[in-house]
């Protein structure tokens, strides 16, 4: 089995993050957003490398632990 709990939860933060980015998305097309437009992009400029990097990491272990 290639999934392993921390691979887990790596996927899982990317997902999280993926859809806070989304969401970031659509709130700040809205016009206005329920956070306010800052903190609201300051959310979608966090999120998207944050999605890149749980996912690389997930990958990444998930290989190291192939047998």
């Amino acid at each position: 089995m290639y999934l392993t709990p921390k691979s887990s939860l790596f996927l899982g933060g990317s997902c999280v993050s993926a859809i806070a980015a989304v969401g970031s998305i659509f709130e700040l097309s809205y016009g206005q957003p329920d956070f306010g437009v800052t903190a609201t992009a300051i959310i979608l400029v966090l999120s998207i490398p944050l999605t890149g990097l749980f996912f690389f990491a997930a990958v990444k272990d998930a290989r190291a632990n192939m047998k």
